[in-house]
This record gives C-alpha cells, sequence and structure tokens, in this order.
C-alpha cells in the first residue's frame, strides 16, 4: 500500500505554489508541443518555469531560444538551467552572461550528468568548475540572482554517505543558493526525513520536493534505476498491466500523482516543482486536484521567484 495519508482537500487559500521544469525541443513538432502545454499551463500562474540544459552545452541556442520565448512571449518567470560538464569556466561563465543580458534573473544550477548519460561516471573539466556549489558561485558573482539547486532525497547514486550530500548541500547554500529542488521519489517518508537531517546540519532554505506525474512507468522506472531513486512495489503493482491501455494509465498516474502531493500538503510543503517532459495533462490535473485554478489574464504570474 501507498505511504501516502491524507483526509482533507486544499484550496487557493492554503498558499500552495507550483512550478514546472521543460526542456528545449529538438523539432518543429516538438517546439508546437511545448508552447501548447506553456499555453495551458501558464494560466495556473506557476511561481516559475525552468528549461533544462544539455551537457557541454549541447542545448545551448535551443536552451536560450526556449527561455526567451517564454520571457517574451508568456507571462510566466523563466529559470534558465546551467551546468559544467564539458565545458571551461569561461565558456559557462559566457553562457550565464549571455542570460543575463537576455534578461535572465532565474537559473537551477546543477552539476549535470555527463554526455554518456545518467549513471556515467562524472570528471570535471579540466579548465571547469568541478561542481554545483562552484557554479552557484559563479553565478552570483554576475549579479544577485534567484539560483535553485539540486538535492536528493536518496542521496545522489555517486556520493559515499548522506553526510557527503548534506556537505555539498551545506557549501551550495554558502556560495548563495536560493532554494533546492528534490530529485524525483515516490516514498513521502523520505522526503520528510532529509528535510529533517538537512534543517539538523543547519540547512534552512526551502527544500522543494520534485514530483514526477508517471507519463510512462516503464521509462520512469528505468530512469529511476539509474538514478537512484526507490521505486516502490505500490507504484508498480497501480501501473500493472496497463502498458497497453494509455487512457486508463494517465488516470491511474494523476491520481498517484495527486495523492503523493495532498500527502506532502497534509506534512506541511506548499511549493511543487513538476517534472512535465513537456506535456501539460498530468500537471494540470494534479494542479487542479489540489485547489490550483486558472488565475484572470490580466493578473499575470507570482512575479519573480523570491
Amino acid at each position: 500500500m501507498s505511504q501516502f495519508r491524507f483526509s482533507r482537500r486544499p484550496d487557493i487559500g492554503d498558499g500552495v505554489r507550483v512550478s514546472f521544469e521543460f526542456f528545449p525541443p529538438k523539432t518543429e513538432a516538438m517546439e508546437t508541443r511545448l508552447w501548447e502545454t506553456v499555453t495551458r499551463l501558464e494560466p495556473l500562474a506557476p511561481h516559475f518555469v525552468s528549461v533544462t540544459y544539455g551537457a557541454g552545452g549541447s542545448t545551448r541556442e535551443r536552451t536560450a531560444r526556449t527561455v526567451n520565448r517564454i520571457r517574451t512571449q508568456s507571462s510566466l518567470v523563466p529559470a534558465a538551467h546551467m551546468t559544467c560538464v564539458d565545458a571551461s569556466r569561461s565558456q559557462v561563465d559566457e553562457v550565464i552572461g549571455e542570460f543575463v543580458d537576455m534578461g535572465i534573473r532565474n537559473f537551477v544550477a546543477l552539476r549535470g550528468d555527463p554526455a554518456e548519460g545518467v549513471g556515467a561516471q562524472y570528471r570535471p573539466h579540466p579548465d571547469g568548475y568541478s561542481n554545483g556549489a562552484e557554479l552557484v558561485a559563479a553565478i552570483r558573482k554576475q549579479g544577485d540572482f534567484d539560483v535553485s539547486v539540486a538535492a536528493y532525497p536518496e542521496k545522489h547514486p555517486q556520493s559515499p554517505d548522506f553526510a557527503t550530500d548534506f556537505d555539498m548541500l551545506k557549501r551550495k547554500v554558502d556560495n548563495g543558493a536560493t532554494r533546492a529542488i528534490t530529485q524525483f521519489f515516490f516514498d513521502n517518508d523520505l522526503y520528510e526525513r532529509y528535510v529533517e537531517r538537512a534543517r539538523r546540519a543547519g540547512i534552512y532554505i526551502p527544500i522543494v520536493p520534485g514530483i514526477q506525474p508517471v507519463h510512462n512507468f516503464k521509462q520512469v522506472a528505468s530512469f529511476a534505476a539509474r538514478c537512484g531513486a526507490h521505486v516502490p512495489a505500490w507504484l508498480a503493482e497501480r501501473f500493472d498491466g496497463l502498458q497497453d491501455d494509455p487512457q486508463t494509465h494517465a488516470l491511474v498516474a494523476a491520481a498517484v500523482a495527486s495523492e503523493q502531493v495532498l500527502d506532502l500538503i497534509e506534512r506541511g510543503v506548499s511549493d511543487f516543482h513538476f517534472y512535465t517532459m513537456n506535456r501539460a495533462d498530468l500537471a494540470y490535473a494534479i494542479c487542479h486536484m489540489i485547489g490550483i485554478r486558472p488565475q484572470p489574464a490580466n493578473g499575470g504570474s507570482d512575479a519573480a521567484a523570491a
């Protein structure tokens, strides 16, 4: 059985805020789908939206184009992802400067995964930033910006222990991180314990749960195995037999994610970051379930992420 426990339905007055992650499209068709997603989610007035960035700047132009389009053609506040994989310090600094010149004031600073993919051994560029903490410092050196960083409720797969993980997170905070956004997880107890341990370690920035709606259970389970995220048996049972039934799969996915978020709200969580996979359907349904409704067109977004 799921560990989720909730007894009430929150409403907008509870102060719940959401943010969404997108990735830069590769094709015209993907561009169309992304913008349909942006248009669908925009009325929900998210706190901010983030756009991912490929290793070594492999999506540099597409990321910049997507960030700028969101900035100029919507009311949303875009946050640009930055990584330090396969890039020198000067190259990273140049990209940061380009985003700043574009008017971007929100960043997501990540060490990043190797070009070979999640699970491959990370090797710092010989002239580059070694980790996320150094990248945060590089961003803050160029201005007093909002900088989100990564956190891992089940420990980063390449960390020897949680103490090492918390030491790195503390370094990110000391260098100017504004908030942490977690790797996705499906056990809320793990998240709650992680936050408690972070507070004991002297880390007091918001630790926002990253929520992964399950658009495709097989793909999510495979990715989870590579990045060290546990998939509970009860979750696998929920999706068992639905490989060829996309409609029921989507209904179950919306229910599962809504249960998880509602339970976290019961535990006092108010901010959530959704990994949308450039699809609006599940994120929109979950937001509806937790009481977030479209806002008037002249209301704009929540303003810049604070």
